[in-house]
């Protein structure tokens, strides 16, 4: 593929981002995902509603928000940078809004996996004895792990196609900010661009496609892990 410095340096970005929000986020989805699935408690509609606002709210309002949030006017804002931690207008802003986006699908992945666990099998362990986080590590977790896994991916996926709440909160700096979805967007809106944004979004689709045969082929060995040692 043909592509120049500034494609290149929206792809590594684009990776980098997308990286980190996934392992960022990972813990606690898991944390939300297990709390949603198997606890019972007075607001638990509202968590779940507030855990999946984002995906029905327009991506350029989630990044006003956060431009009104963590914005350099805003208190947190101001706060964070007295620490040195820079959000809005920095790379480090496209993961809180990637983060942000492709959570909800994580914990979405995750709860219909804890969900998918007879409740028996962790309780028969826990009367031999184990410890509550033992009979996680070494039951649930072996049994949930294909959905964590395909939250994951889907988290990272998410993360690297997200466009609205990161342009909106840290817009498109070549060079700093600019991700894959923004570099494909600017090239489309200079005369002639048209090719080099189909070679961008070409790269864009071979990167998905790769973590989901990853995914999958992860996902198959853990299985076939699980089936052997029962």
């Amino acid at each position: 593929m043909d592509l120049d410095a500034a494609a290149w340096a929206a792809l590594l970005l684009s990776l980098r981002v997308a990286t980190v929000a996934m392992l960022c986020s990972l813990p606690l989805a898991l944390w939300v995902a297990w709390i949603l699935a198997r606890k019972q408690f007075r607001g638990k509609g509202v968590l779940s509603a507030l855990v999946h606002l984002p995906l029905v709210l327009p991506p350029v309002v989630t990044g006003y928000l956060l431009l009104l949030s963590f914005g350099r006017n805003a208190p947190m804002g101001r706060l964070l940078e007295s620490f040195g931690i820079g959000l809005a207008f920095h790379w480090t802003g496209a993961v809180l809004a990637a983060l942000i986006m492709s959570f909800p699908l994580m914990v979405r992945a995750m709860r219909l996996a804890i969900e998918a666990v007879d409740p028996r099998i962790e309780a028969a362990a826990a009367t031999l004895g184990a410890p509550r986080i033992s009979v996680f590590c070494r039951v649930t977790l072996p049994l949930i792990f294909p959905g964590i896994l395909a939250g994951a991916v889907m988290g990272f996926a998410k993360a690297m196609g997200e466009f609205g709440a990161t342009i909106t909160f840290v817009a498109n700096i070549p060079g700093q900010t600019q991700t894959l979805p923004s570099a494909i967007w600017t090239a489309l809106q200079v005369p002639g661009g048209e090719s080099r944004a189909l070679t961008m979004a070409a790269l864009a689709g071979l990167v998905a496609l790769a973590a989901v045969l990853l995914s999958e082929a992860l996902a198959r060995r853990v299985a076939r892990r699980i089936s052997g040692a029962r």
